[in-house]
């Protein structure tokens, strides 16, 4: 067909007048949708300035608005750090007020502790105190029983051997709470005749002590006895041999008890033998004699001299406390006269002749 046209692209066949007047359509179509998006690219570009104004006017608005925003919420948080910070303070304070009446309450309850316990210390202290005294009382109460205990055994012990060894003698032991020695032995002869008494005194200590010589002595010549023994483990330090005659008292150790007690008894019954001897005399002289040769009149004669003994021993220690004190008042009188005569010549190196003469300090004429 003449009027048909091929396609160089496609191949398709078409007629000239349909695509000539494709052609122009599409060129109008074309200058049509230039025209028409030139005017709306114009509406569309004034319109956007419009908004932009508009949202250039919103967007600074809302930054103001925004800005405003952030001041307040700055203030809030602001405010609400301050509030924070009060709130920390506060509880800082009120941790501290709850810290120190806590330390109050713990001050007061170690005060109240530490009383109690220093209360329950003192009440245990004086219990262990009332512990060791009383404990200490009955060590010492044990221990004078004990003592006396051993006293007592060591007593029986010289009776039983007393009786024993001499069956013909009076073994007369003295009761507790009875002035007196320990134990009474009248001195008798197989026949029964009395020869004399020999008093024994028991002593079981640590120490000896000079007042047991002289107590047995007061009791020697209360009871008219004639020799006086104490038996004793601890002797005077003057008394080396176990036994000796000390202060007008026979003094031993236990274990010489039987030598002694031998000795006493024969020169007890020898003086009585002699006595009975001369009996026959009947002299007044002879009765004399009796006497003056008797333990009786040596124990009173002893006596007097220890009274004597004592006297001029307390005349000494006064005179020498005397001779002190006289000492002292002299040189306290020979102080008194120094000083006056000081006083009494400064004054008159100032005085001069005016001050009158004091008899005793001016010097003696010749």
């Amino acid at each position: 067909m003449p009027n048909q046209i091929k396609c160089p692209k496609c191949g398709e066949e078409f007629e000239i007048s349909e695509a000539l007047s494709h052609n122009i359509r599409e060129e109008v179509e074309k200058d049509l949708t230039t025209k028409i998006q030139k005017e709306l690219e114009e509406k569309y570009r004034l319109q956007s300035d419009d908004k932009l104004k508009l949202i250039e006017a919103e967007l600074k608005f809302k930054n103001e608005k925004l800005e405003e925003s952030r001041q307040e919420s700055l203030k809030l948080h602001q405010e609400k750090l301050r509030l924070e910070d009060e709130k920390k303070s506060f509880e800082l304070d009120k941790q501290k007020q709850l810290d120190i009446e806590r330390e109050k309450i713990r001050q007061q309850t170690l005060l109240e502790a530490s009383d109690a316990h220093r209360l329950k210390d003192l009440e245990k202290e004086k219990m262990i105190n009332d512990l060791k005294k009383s404990l200490e009382d009955a060590q010492r109460k044990a221990s004078q029983s004990s003592q006396q205990l051993q006293g007592e055994v060591q007593e029986l012990d010289l009776e039983e051997y007393l009786h024993s060894t001499f069956p013909h003698d009076e073994i007369n032991p003295v009761g507790k709470g009875v002035r007196g020695a320990d134990i009474s032995q009248v001195v008798r002869t197989s026949l029964g005749t009395t020869c004399g008494i020999i008093l024994w005194e028991s002593k079981r200590t640590k120490a000896w002590v000079d007042d047991w010589a002289v107590k047995l002595k007061d009791d020697l010549r209360a009871s008219k006895a004639n020799v006086p023994v104490i038996v004793t483990s601890v002797l005077p330090k003057e008394i080396k041999s176990g036994f000796g005659f000390y202060m007008g008292v026979w003094i031993t150790e236990p274990k010489y008890i039987q030598p002694l007690v031998e000795i006493l008894r024969k020169n007890l019954i020898d003086i009585a033998r002699e006595k009975h001897n001369g009996q026959d005399r009947g002299t007044k002289a002879d009765m004399i004699y009796s006497y003056l040769t008797s333990d009786s009149f040596v124990q009173q004669i002893q006596s007097i001299i220890e009274v004597h003994q004592n006297m001029q021993l307390q005349i000494q220690k006064e005179r020498t406390a005397f001779e002190k004190i006289w000492k002292e008042r002299e040189a306290q009188a020979a102080r008194i006269i120094t000083s006056t005569a000081g006083i009494y010549g400064s004054i008159q190196g100032v005085a001069g002749q005016s001050l009158p003469p004091v008899k005793g300090l001016d010097l003696l004429e010749a």
